[in-house]
């Protein structure tokens, strides 16, 4: 093991995610991710709580640039379009980890202990960003729809982006977007 190699985190993710794939989630432990990714299991717990917290490492910098867009967006753009404007500049910055994504979803898929934290996850996503259009004056339940909607379009679009990688996905979110609307209308 080299005595110091950068990117620790991002090798941890990256040794986890593999692992997750090749045995299951359920299957790895901390101290094997730590030593895939050349580290020890101090290094890992320095730099998250426990293996599904680096399976869930980017849902706080995504929410983070969620709200940051939500809150750069046009104010005279609707809480459904400023959510989905939000939701589509964040998405976009993900691009780069397009594999980490694919393997990310394709875990979830097979394990109910992920897709149940997803959820928590997806939940607080939409209490912050439905707090953010209320801060913009958007009345709390026209908030909560909006947010939920947006990220509802965001799982349509990103599981088709994911499906094929060369997809633009604001494209796709425009597309869900749309027949969002139209399945309401």
């Amino acid at each position: 093991m080299a005595r110091w190699e950068p990117d620790a985190r991002g090798r941890l993710q990256t040794a986890a995610m593999t692992l997750f794939q090749e045995r299951g989630f359920a299957e790895v432990t901390v101290a094997e991710i730590a030593e895939r990714a050349g580290l020890t299991k101090r290094t890992f717990f320095n730099h998250f709580a426990d293996k599904r917290e680096v399976f869930f490492a980017n849902a706080q910098m995504f929410e983070e640039s969620v709200l940051a867009r939500l809150d750069e967006a046009d104010p005279e753009l609707s809480a459904i379009d400023a959510a989905v404007h939000a939701v589509t500049l964040a998405g976009r910055e993900l691009a780069p980890y397009y594999d980490f994504a694919k393997a990310r979803i394709a875990v979830l898929a097979v394990t109910p202990e992920l897709r149940e934290r997803d959820l928590v996850k997806t939940a607080g996503l939409t209490a912050a960003m439905a707090r953010a259009l209320g801060e913009r004056g958007v009345p709390p339940r026209t908030a909560e729809f909006a947010a939920q909607a947006a990220l509802t379009v965001f799982a349509v679009a990103a599981a088709e982006w994911i499906a094929g990688k060369d997809a633009d996905l604001a494209v796709l979110m425009r597309r869900a977007l749309d027949e969002l609307r139209d399945a309401i209308a």
